[in-house]
C-alpha cells in the first residue's frame, strides 16, 4: 500500500461558476493536487449547485487533474454511472440516506471505475462508518455541515479523525469546511492527510502560497510518524 501523503483539493464551490473552466485550470497551476467538486441535490441538502454535465464540460477542457465528487445527495446510487462517464475518479458519498445500502453503493461505485469516498455529517457517530472502512479508500470528516461553504471550521470534529487515524493508519482521511491556514494545524495533527479547503484558497492573494503551507503542515506531521498525532481544540 502507498504511503499517505498530503493532498490538497480546492473546493471550486466558492469560485465564480461562469468562469469554472479557468478557475479550476488556475488552483492546478498553482498546486492543487486535486479538484474538489460539491454536487448538491437541493434535498439531502438545502442548497442546489451543479451535476454531471457540467462536470464532464469541465473534464472536456481538463483532461489529466484527478476529479472528486463530494455527492451531497439523497440518492448517490443514482448518479454513479453519469459521473463515472463524466471521467470522475473518486466518488465519495454520504452514508447517512443510505446506510441500509452503503456496501451496494460502494461495489456499484468501484464497478464503475472510480474510488469510493464515505462521507460523514457532524452528527454522525464516526462509528457509524467503520463497518463499511473496508470497502472504501477514504473517509471525510464534515468540519461544517453539509450544504454550504463559508462556514465556521468545527474542531470538536477533531476526534473522529484522530479516531480513525488511530484505528486505520494507511487510510486516507479528507476534512471539508472551514479549513485554511489558521486551522489546518488542528486538522494535521489528528490526522487528516486530504484537505479540503474553498474560501481561504480561492480568495487568496496568493493561492500557491496558501496550497503549500496547508501541503507543508500535513506532510510534516506525516513525516514526523502517526505516534506523534496530538489534538486539542485550543491549537490554531
Amino acid at each position: 500500500m502507498a504511503p499517505l501523503s498530503a493532498r490538497i483539493g480546492p473546493s471550486i464551490l466558492n469560485a465564480d461558476l461562469s468562469q469554472l473552466h479557468e478557475e479550476s485550470q488556475k488552483l492546478l497551476a498553482n498546486g492543487a493536487d486535486y479538484l474538489h467538486l460539491d454536487v448538491m441535490d437541493g434535498t439531502f441538502v438545502p442548497n442546489l449547485t451543479f451535476g454531471h454535465p457540467v462536470v464532464k464540460c469541465l473534464r472536456n477542457k481538463i483532461k489529466d487533474a484527478f476529479f472528486e465528487t463530494h455527492m451531497m445527495v439523497q440518492a448517490p446510487q443514482q448518479w454513479i454511472e453519469p459521473m463515472a462517464d463524466a471521467g470522475v475518479q473518486q466518488y465519495t458519498f454520504h452514508i447517512e440516506p443510505v446506510l441500509d445500502t452503503v456496501p451496494d453503493v460502494c461495489r456499484k461505485v468501484r464497478e464503475a471505475g472510480m474510488k469510493v469516498g464515505l462521507a460523514i455529517k457532524p452528527g454522525t457517530a464516526v462509528e457509524m462508518v467503520q463497518q463499511y472502512i473496508d470497502a472504501a479508500d477514504m473517509v471525510l470528516v464534515m468540519t461544517v455541515e453539509p450544504g454550504f461553504g463559508g462556514q465556521k471550521f468545527m474542531a470538536d470534529m477533531m476526534p473522529k479523525v484522530q479516531w480513525l487515524r488511530e484505528h486505520y493508519p494507511s487510510l486516507d482521511i479528507e476534512v471539508d469546511g472551514g479549513v485554511g491556514l489558521g486551522t489546518i494545524e488542528q486538522c494535521s495533527k489528528a490526522g487528516a492527510n486530504m484537505i479540503v479547503a474553498g474560501t481561504a484558497i480561492i480568495r487568496a492573494d496568493d493561492q500557491a502560497a496558501v496550497i503549500r503551507d496547508l501541503r507543508n503542515s500535513v506532510q510534516s506531521v506525516i513525516n514526523s510518524g502517526v505516534d506523534n498525532l496530538d489534538i486539542g481544540p485550543g491549537q490554531h
